[in-house]
């Protein structure tokens, strides 16, 4: 089917209200959910077929988190959509003020390849309880998991509701073609430009996830083992493929020799001397990936790992030393196993670096001091982040999650995905028992009075 039939057809389907039942929409994220946990073993091996991703990895942070905001949706939809009652102005007095929430109507959410499941359904979740209707493309670099997303979506929705459309980047280009009432992106910087410049065609509006160069500070109060256990995890689940991994460490040199060790002590420790052999250490994605990855380590001082195993796409885990913001790794977004270690010496050296890079999807801080926090803090913009842990604001479905400038435009989870597919509508209700005069013409006279009114209310 023409990706032009596909979208008529949503729009028919939109506009007939088939979408509008908060009852409706409830009954079908019920069924998604079931057919999710039916299907758990399938999409457990579809991402172990497409990226060797570890199982507790598979359950944690996609199936788990996708279940998690099902449960959250089917709870809460209700209490979402009411209407929500806000002051009202004096100068609208007698009247009643209304906020409403109504769904954009047609959407497409474009899904990348490194979390392929858990962020092609997440996004969907907020979409189908706001009643909108959903076009999602899944990764063509997952397409083990972009098959068992069309098997379950194909089983639970209507097509004409929900439904898959699988190819590669001029399927992509064909879809953004289109009209959309709402976009939602998750990928790189670059492929966002394109999305955001396709969207403004058509005046669409577009929440954009995005990534960046995430820093992670270590200073002198850390707790060093637990810092590098914590960073450890957070740098190299998934492979390092993660938006908001560390990209890079800035330590204080009087901790460098310190953090070091226990890095590759904790490396050692979770994966075992080989961890091309562990059965909780994911691959590259594909070749060009391994490539790119491969060329950042390229004339830099390795301090532990640097092993690659081209027919695997293997990449160890790696920490490198002695780089300079000159460096290759240190030009772009890693997004993999490679962590590079730099050092500072002074609040100004912390400044200088993480400055010279546009704003991060998240940051990280390993300190016991609390100045020294504050002052982090209030010095740097960045989407998200967490104080002595990594990763985990995006588990807090309460948490709005999203990048800013560089690093993405708007943010969703939990209840923010129902507000992100929704549009805000502003209801005033005024009475008819009293009209105020003054605002009507002829207006002679009545200035000193307005001003007085403005003045006062």
């Amino acid at each position: 089917m023409k990706i032009s039939e596909i979208l008529n057809r949503q729009r028919n389907y939109f506009s007939s209200g088939a979408t509008k039942s908060i009852a409706t929409r409830r009954k079908v994220l019920i069924r998604f959910r079931e057919s999710i946990k039916n299907n758990e073993s399938a999409i457990i091996k579809a991402l172990k077929d497409d990226f060797k991703k570890p199982v507790f990895e598979s359950v944690a942070t996609e199936i788990g988190v996708v279940e998690k905001e099902l449960s959250l949706a089917i709870k809460n939809i209700w209490k979402w959509q009411q209407p929500k009652k806000v002051n009202s102005s004096i100068l609208n007095f007698p009247s009643s003020d209304y906020i409403y929430y109504e769904p954009y109507g047609v959407t497409l959410i474009v899904a990348p390849w490194n979390y392929p499941f858990q962020l092609a359904i997440g996004p969907m979740i907020g979409a189908i309880a706001a009643g909108n209707t959903v076009v999602v493309k899944p990764s063509e670099l997952t397409p083990n998991t972009s098959a068992i997303i069309s098997k379950i979506i194909f089983e639970v929705f209507n097509p004409n509701h929900v439904t898959v459309v699988q190819g590669d980047k001029e399927v992509a280009t064909s879809l953004l073609a289109e009209r959309w009432d709402y976009i939602f992106f998750t990928g790189s910087v670059p492929v966002g430009k394109i999305i955001y410049k396709a969207a403004a065609e058509h005046l669409t509006p577009v929440t954009l996830e995005l990534g960046g160069k995430s820093p992670c500070i270590v200073d002198e109060t850390a707790r060093i083992k637990q810092a590098a256990r914590r960073i450890v995890w957070g740098k190299f689940v998934n492979a390092g493929q993660t938006c908001i991994a560390p990209d890079y460490i800035l330590v204080h040199t009087s901790k460098k020799d310190a953090l070091l060790k226990a890095l590759s002590d904790e490396i050692t420790r979770a994966f075992s001397d080989n961890p091309e052999s562990s059965p909780d250490f994911a691959r590259i994605i594909n070749k060009k990936n391994f490539e790119r990855l491969s060329s950042m380590l390229e004339n830099v001082n390795i301090y532990y790992g640097g092993k690659l195993t081209n027919e695997s796409l293997y990449i160890s885990p790696s920490i490198v030393t002695d780089v300079t913001l000159e460096d290759k790794i240190m030009k772009e977004e890693i997004f993999g196993p490679l962590l590079p270690v730099l050092t500072y010496n002074s609040k100004e050296d912390v400044s200088k670096i993480i400055h010279s890079f546009e704003k991060p999807l998240s940051a990280y801080v390993f300190s016991r001091k609390r100045s020294f926090i504050k002052w982090f803090n209030a010095s740097f913009s960045y989407g998200g982040g967490v104080i002595n842990d990594t990763l985990v604001h995006f588990v807090n479905d309460a948490l709005p999650f999203g990048g800013v400038g560089h690093s993405g435009i708007g943010s969703y989870h939990g209840e923010e995905s129902f507000y992100t597919f929704s549009h805000a509508k502003s209801i005033v209700k005024k009475g008819t028992w009293l009209d105020i005069p003054v605002r009507y013409a002829p207006y002679e006279g009545k200035i000193g009075l307005l001003k007085s009114f403005l003045r006062w209310f």
